[in-house]
């Protein structure tokens, strides 16, 4: 949202709420905000404490599946691109006179 719509939101609320009862809901709606930041916190120490891992720097936002996709397959730390990191290694040539690799469980 940017500032026009914000702006718009508080054209209406005012003819809708009127200045007189305007400041009482936006101070419950603060504490509405509040009370659900607090209930994260409170479910993200709850769940640091049961799984006993230290979640102080978790993130809501690293819950979401597609940002754990993103960091997966598109943040290579060392450089190579998304399409080739994939694929961890050329298969390398035989030399003259070696033996194929062979897995019994395979055939």
């Amino acid at each position: 949202m940017g500032w026009a719509e914000i702006g718009v939101i508080l054209v209406v609320a005012m003819l809708v709420f009127g200045p007189e009862r305007l400041p009482d809901l936006a101070k419950q709606a603060g504490g509405f905000v509040r009370t659900v930041r607090q209930m994260a916190e409170n479910a993200k120490d709850d769940l640091g404490r049961e799984i006993g891992q230290d979640l102080s720097g978790l993130q809501l936002r690293d819950l979401d599946p597609r940002e754990a996709v993103r960091r997966t397959f598109l943040d290579e730390p060392s450089g190579r691109t998304p399409l080739t990191a994939a694929v961890t290694s050329a298969p390398r040539s035989l030399r003259p006179g070696e033996r194929p690799p062979f897995d019994a469980e395979a055939t």
